[in-house]
């Protein structure tokens, strides 16, 4: 959207007309309340941006029906111009063939296949009564009441010369007269009575007057989009006058941004639409009593009641005021509206109140969203991060890691998914019409889908649904439309109504990311997988709750199936999902299970009380979630959580690792910013599913043992030293083989426990010399480490059976590390 400038936002009010109650649609649902179907419609509008149209800001839905739109307001208007106080009329600019249709309703409350009259042709008869009116300096019809002026435009077909009638019936013949020929062609053009005949506003476009007045006005050209093949800085121009722009901008800076974030901003200082409509007396309210019928028969009619003058159309604009939002924003400085991204000293702008921001960064999400002063700074920061992008991607990951704007969401989603390229263009090369097999199963879930919400219940909204789900499904022939596919694209398509390309291409780059295969037509082996790792995500951070779950039966595929397949929107609203995704998707694919485990325990207090029946009938209604909570407690799961504990057969492929693969990453170990690394010849290695379910607890490879133990190899079968810096949690390795072997050849700081001897009859640890280290490393990650995969299962599962957490195994056991020559051997006793 272009900038504010000297304009004022507006909003004016009017009502849809209502549905009966006792009415449903050919699918056996409540009809969608006309309001709704406008306010999907609606969206559409705020797209159109042209620097001479005033720009469509918002619409909201209020009680019983009533619309408020928001948009661009200009206190001069046409109607100055003529010097007249009266608001327009619109019936007089009404093209005949509209008003020969009437008010159309349909009798069977099903929408109509007949195709409405209004459209770009009557919009130019409209422009026809306006020229004409400017022409002759006065408002046509003023004599005439609202019916005469209707039944006067529809008998001009009857007539050879509309021009002439109409400046006869005016009174201004001769001021016609005077008119340049080319004005009077146009305008005849303009008010050709049959729509057959009159011009498209492109063909008018042709006409001679236009090609006169094109040089005066410099041209328009629309700026390429963020996701295009477009070079976004080919038409990029400086102001002649750069001194005057920085004394225009120094004067009011709030006026550079654009219309939408200002209004976003009014309504977080405190704008309220219906109090500015109430206190200009737009919006009248009566007195429940005053409003009782007279009379009301048993089937809900009523009598006795005049009808509300308050629900009648007054097309009455209200200017809304940015006093409040000016007050508000008055101790932030010109730098901040400019922030330097180079300036790697903050990310947060410098400012007369640049104590108060810092504070509000560390305050929780839901009050920094809401907080007018902290949303500017962050708002233009992205706004100018973004515009960089791809170019900035990598400080877009760093700020998102704080938080991201609600406002640009939609677009650092993108950003963060790494979307790039034509999107448009592929989008709209996708055949989206031919009637496919899944036609009939999409129309079945859209109605049931995130339906609370407004954008996504309307009709419109269905058919962007409808258009972008099979648009993934066509492109993606391999792949087949699992009930849930409606869930996944809700909160993409939510925050690109107007961008379906942008939301098809979030969709596509989200699910091969975290869901790669969970699509297939036969997904058993990959579902079954995700589970059983899950399975061990829950043992390994939380015993306890494991093993009660386990005895009792309630294993994941009773509840956790919709969980990862629609990853949480199908058992979070829109708003927690956000939050949610907001740190999802700076994890990898295995961020989901820390998230899953962080769910279970908000609920471990119930879960660890109730048996099988009781844990069904809890997660049948999903008691609330604290969303903050769960991604804070997800994120220090995650952190804890070796790499590949969470590895995965049928995940999606890692990057070919380079021909430096000896070279590990600098990225810190327990990161969210971690990503899949590629395999080497110490990564896990795949074991048929059936052993995997055996193990209740994860394996480890060979590449993190190193690396949690912070070895480092200065040559083959040399001694490994410590690296100096320390900077992850404490570990400790548990060899369960023979002394003998363990002599042989060990892990540096490893202890011996052997499998044989480490547990009684009863299943306790048999008391040794290692037994009281073992204890004072509860808490911290233990690994297993034997040569025979049985044993090291077994002596895990048992450690977990005694609530000991983040227990995992050495995957491939000590014959992995031998090539590594990371095995010490004691000096012998002198």
């Amino acid at each position: 959207m272009f900038p504010l400038k000297d304009a004022e936002m507006g909003a004016f009010t009017f009502f849809a007309s209502a549905l009966p109650h006792d009415v449903c649609g050919s699918n056996g649902l409540p009809l969608t309340p006309n309001s709704i179907k406008i306010l999907g419609r609606f969206q559409i509008l705020k797209t159109i941006t042209h620097p001479r149209l005033c720009q469509y800001v918002d619409i909201s839905r209020g009680k019983h029906e009533r619309l408020v739109v928001v948009a661009e307001h200009c206190e001069q208007s046409l109607e100055d111009l003529l010097r007249e106080r009266k608001p327009v009329r619109y019936p007089s600019y009404l093209a005949p063939e509209v008003i020969a249709q009437g008010i159309f309703k349909t009798t069977d409350h099903v929408p109509s296949e007949k195709p409405l009259p209004s459209g770009p042709k009557s919009d130019v008869w409209s422009l026809g009564i306006i020229l004409f009116e400017l022409c002759v300096g006065r408002k046509l019809f003023q004599s005439l009441d609202i019916s005469e002026r209707l039944k006067f435009l529809l008998t001009l077909d009857c007539v050879d010369d509309n021009i002439i009638v109409l400046a006869e019936e005016h009174g201004c013949l001769d001021i016609i007269k005077e008119l340049p020929e080319n004005v009077i062609d146009l305008l005849k053009k303009c008010l050709t009575f049959h729509p057959s005949k009159r011009p498209t506003p492109d063909e008018l476009m042709q006409d001679n007057v236009f090609s006169e007045v094109a040089p005066l006005y410099t041209p328009f050209i629309k700026p390429a989009s963020l996701f295009s093949s477009s070079l976004r800085c080919a038409d990029l121009t400086l102001p002649e006058d750069i001194s005057q722009l920085c004394k225009d901008i120094n004067s009011n800076y709030l006026a550079e941004r654009s219309i939408e974030e200002v209004y976003y901003l009014w309504c977080l200082a405190g704008g309220d639409l219906e109090k500015e409509l109430v206190n200009k007396e737009i919006i009248r309210s009566k007195p429940p009593i005053c409003t009782l019928p007279n009379f009301l028969f048993e089937d809900g009619e009523s009598f006795g009641q005049g009808r509300d003058r308050s629900s009648l159309l007054d097309d009455t604009t209200v200017t809304l005021s940015l006093c409040q939002l000016r007050n508000r924003l008055k101790d932030v400085g010109g730098e901040a509206f400019y922030p330097l991204l180079e300036d790697d000293q903050s990310n947060l702008p410098h400012s007369n109140s640049n104590n108060e921001l810092s504070a509000a960064a560390t305050l929780p999400l839901i009050i920094r969203e809401r907080d007018t002063e902290y949303q500017l700074n962050r708002i233009i920061l992205f706004d100018r991060l973004l515009k960089a992008y791809p170019y900035k991607k990598n400080q877009i990951w760093k700020e998102a890691r704080v938080d991201i704007p609600p406002l640009m969401r939609g677009l650092t989603w993108a950003a963060l998914l790494g979307v790039e390229g034509a999107i448009h263009a592929k989008y709209d090369a996708i055949d989206k019409d031919t009637p496919i097999p899944t036609d009939r199963q999409i129309e079945v879930d859209i109605p049931r889908c995130h339906q609370y919400d407004e954008l996504l219940s309307s009709p419109e909204g269905h058919a962007k649904f409808r258009r972008v789900l099979k648009a993934w499904v066509v492109s993606h022939p391999d792949l087949v439309y699992w009930q849930g596919l409606d869930s996944l694209c809700a909160p993409f398509l939510y925050l690109n109504f107007n961008n379906e390309a942008l939301a098809y291409a979030c969709m596509s780059a989200f699910i091969p990311k975290y869901l790669y295969n969970f699509f297939l037509k036969d997904n058993s082996h990959v579902i079954q997988e995700y589970l059983t790792v899950f399975s061990q995500m829950i043992a390994f951070h939380d015993p306890e709750l494991s093993n009660h779950l386990n005895e009792i039966g309630f294993i994941p595929d009773l509840y956790a199936i919709p969980w990862f397949l629609t990853m949480f929107t199908h058992v979070f609203p829109l708003h927690k999902i956000f939050h949610l995704w907001d740190t999802l998707l700076l994890g990898n694919s295995s961020f989901p299970f820390c998230i899953g485990v962080a769910i279970l325990q908000q609920l471990r207090d119930r879960l660890l009380a109730n048996g099988f029946n009781e844990c069904i009938l809890l997660f049948s209604d999903l008691p609330e979630i604290d969303i903050e909570r769960c991604v804070r407690e997800s994120i220090n799961l995650f952190c804890w959580t070796p790499k590949s504990a969470t590895y995965r057969q049928h995940a999606q492929p890692p990057k070919p690792a380079s021909e430096n693969s000896g070279v590990r990453s600098s990225t810190p170990y327990f990161s969210t910013e971690c990503p899949d690394t590629p395999k080497t010849d110490l990564s896990r290695e795949s074991i048929p599913l059936n052993d995997l379910k055996s193990e209740v607890s994860p394996r480890i490879s060979a590449e993190d043992l190193i690396d949690l133990c912070e070895l480092t190899v200065t040559g083959h079968f040399k001694t490994p030293t410590k690296k100096t810096k320390s900077s992850k949690p404490k570990l400790l390795v548990v060899d369960i083989r023979n002394s003998e072997d363990f002599i042989r050849g060990h892990i540096s700081g490893s202890i011996n426990i052997p499998f044989s001897t480490a547990f009684t009859t009863e299943g306790e640890l048999t008391q040794g010399p290692y037994t009281a280290m073992l204890q004072s490393f509860k808490g911290k990650v233990i690994v297993i480490v034997g040569h025979v995969a049985k044993h090291t299962a077994e002596f895990a599962a048992h450690l977990v059976k005694m609530k000991y957490p983040r227990i995992c195994i050495l995957d491939g056991g000590i014959n992995k590390i031998k090539p590594t020559g990371l095995l010490t051997v004691p000096s012998p006793q002198i």
